[in-house]
């Protein structure tokens, strides 16, 4: 059997090694527009501040390590057709400008996600970057240590945009961020965001909200920013507004897309063809609260999305249970995480809901350096069954999420949610942890 992987990032490498593990004579090929694979995307942030000092120390497995396992990985090649009746498609080497066919009995789709850049004035300017690709952050880091550049704006506010913030202090610039949007970091609500503004413009981040891009402004080199508001100075621009699936390749194969050209799939990973496999960010993904397909690029999910891809390829008939959209991040001294649906979410699918938000404390108060943990949860009405939950606070915020994840997971109830029997010891929680305290205060 042969299998063609589109993609050598999270879910495409995971898929690949999977599959050679379940079925060892199957034979293998990963095609990579880019020149790296399976790196750690989510560690770019702290490879541009200095926290993480080489690039290649976030590059996990290389084309020869694949090799070592019969994965035949070739890099700077990019799939530019897909023929689904046909079993073939077309490549094209970057290197050489070479195009041809090639042929497969399985294929798998993990083509990612590419930055969103809208259509303004001076988007081709020098300095104006996106952050997507390891390749992007080499070329922005070399950017940045450039002494003249001092005032960076970056536009968007969402993950990417607050960390890349984070990384900019450290690096001692001059940091704006633009958001078209209320606030900073949406996707959570009121509530949280409202507070990594605060810890952001507490350590000199501007943040200008409502504000939608209109122009940027110079010659040769980008030279400020101008929105719907104000024209901001600017020395380099980075845009983060978010990702759109690479799937323009797709187009006219017949493989079905939505909309906004996710590929669609089921549970085991399945497009409508039934050899044809997709995962990661250049997919749909079921969300087990929303009970339906949505979209959210994240690396956890594609991996476990990928993996499954690659033993169902294999002949396995494994299926994915769904996401819960469960992620964290950094902020400054804050961490701040999410799970299930939001406020917003829940009040958009018109689900019969109630919320509290809570402050309670990370560890007792006769231990050294207590700090407040800021909890919000959005729960069912009339079952009181957990549908969302929200942390925000310094040591021991971020990683209470997974018990609140569990929680959803499991349909579990606030009742239940307030006596679970979790651990305690002075320097880590309190007698009731937070979570407990969370659920008992809501009842």
């Amino acid at each position: 059997m042969k299998i063609i992987v589109i993609g050598g990032v999270a879910a495409g490498m995971s898929a690949a090694a999977k599959a050679k593990r379940v079925d060892k004579n199957a034979e293998i090929i990963v095609y990579e527009r880019g020149e790296y694979i399976s790196y750690g995307s989510c560690g770019i942030p702290y490879y541009i501040s200095g926290i993480t000092k080489d690039f290649n120390s976030l590059i996990q497995r290389t084309p020869e390590d694949f090799y070592k396992k019969d994965i035949k990985v070739k890099t700077n090649h990019e799939v530019i057709k897909v023929f689904p009746k046909e079993n073939k498609l077309i490549v094209k080497n970057l290197k050489n400008g070479e195009v041809f066919e090639d042929n497969f009995d399985k294929l798998m789709v993990a083509s990612g996600a590419s930055a969103i850049v809208p259509p303004i004035k001076g988007k081709e300017l020098k300095n104006v970057y996106t952050l997507k690709t390891l390749e992007d952050s080499i070329k922005l880091k070399k950017t940045l240590i450039s002494k003249e550049i001092k005032k960076v704006a970056i536009v968007g506010g969402g993950y990417i945009g607050v960390e890349l913030a984070e990384s900019m202090v450290k690096l001692n610039k001059e940091v704006c961020i633009i958001e078209a949007g209320e606030r900073v970091l949406n996707v959570f609500d009121k509530e949280i965001s409202e507070l990594v503004q605060e810890e952001l413009r507490s350590k000199g981040v501007q943040i200008r909200v409502k504000e939608k891009v209109e122009e940027l402004i110079g010659e040769e080199y980008v030279k400020a920013v101008k929105t719907s508001e104000n024209t901001y100075n600017a020395d380099i621009v980075i845009m983060s507004i978010g990702v759109r699936p690479n799937t323009e390749f797709l187009k006219d194969s017949g493989i079905e897309l939505t909309e906004k050209g996710a590929v669609i799939i089921d549970n085991y990973m399945r497009t409508n063809y039934k050899n044809i496999y997709s995962a990661g960010d250049c997919a749909v993904v079921y969300h087990r609260v929303l009970k339906e397909n949505t979209y959210i690029a994240l690396a956890t999910t594609a991996n476990k999305m990928g993996k499954i891809a690659g033993e169902n390829m294999a002949g396995g008939s494994r299926s994915f249970p769904g996401t819960l959209g469960s992620s964290m991040l950094k902020v400054m001294k804050l961490q701040a995480a999410m799970t299930g649906i939001s406020e917003a979410q829940a009040k958009a699918k018109g689900i019969n809901y109630e919320t509290n938000f809570i402050k309670a404390k990370n560890h007792v108060s006769y231990y050294p350096d207590q700090t407040d943990l800021y909890i919000k949860i959005i729960y069912e009405k009339d079952t009181h069954r957990l549908l969302g939950a929200q942390t925000l606070g310094k040591d021991g915020a971020a990683l209470r999420i997974g018990v609140f994840a569990a929680a959803i997971y499991n349909d579990m109830t606030l009742e239940e949610i307030a006596l679970m029997d979790l651990g305690y010891t002075p320097p880590y929680a309190t007698a009731w942890d937070a979570v407990n305290i969370s659920a008992e205060a809501t009842i």
